[in-house]
């Protein structure tokens, strides 16, 4: 799938408000991050009582999916497969399940990272911002 134009700074805030009220409606703490199609920063939310660790994670989490164009859960089982892939050493890589590409009109413009839950719960969020 190819890369779009970057996501706008409205369609972004929506993004992460869809995501936000996903965490919220679960009872969720979390750190959100939305990147553009470029890989830069373009909204964050850390909420109260988060490990302070939970905002890399979940840029690292988003930076996976946008730059190998699929969610971070697609790397995280192919090193716990049988026979896989056993680490992963590509710098600011993350093969944790939480971060999804964001895709309009057949294009990434953008990706979403969460941690703070489980893995499950954190990619959970993202799906809801999509």
């Amino acid at each position: 799938m190819p890369y779009g134009t970057p996501l706008s700074f409205e369609t972004a805030k929506k993004v992460l408000a869809a995501a936000e009220a996903e965490a919220r409606k679960n009872n969720w703490a979390v750190v959100i991050t939305i990147l553009d199609s470029t890989g830069h920063l373009s909204q964050m939310s850390r909420m109260d009582n988060v490990q302070y660790a939970s905002i890399r994670i979940a840029e690292g989490k988003a930076r996976t999916a946008l730059e190998f164009r699929r969610p971070s859960k697609a790397l995280a089982d192919a090193v716990a497969a049988p026979g896989g892939v056993a680490r992963v050493t590509i710098p600011n890589t993350l093969a944790v399940q939480g971060g999804i590409p964001l895709v309009a009109d057949g294009k990434i413009v953008g990706a979403c990272g969460a941690s703070g839950v489980t893995s499950e719960q954190d990619e959970q969020i993202c799906m809801a911002a999509q």
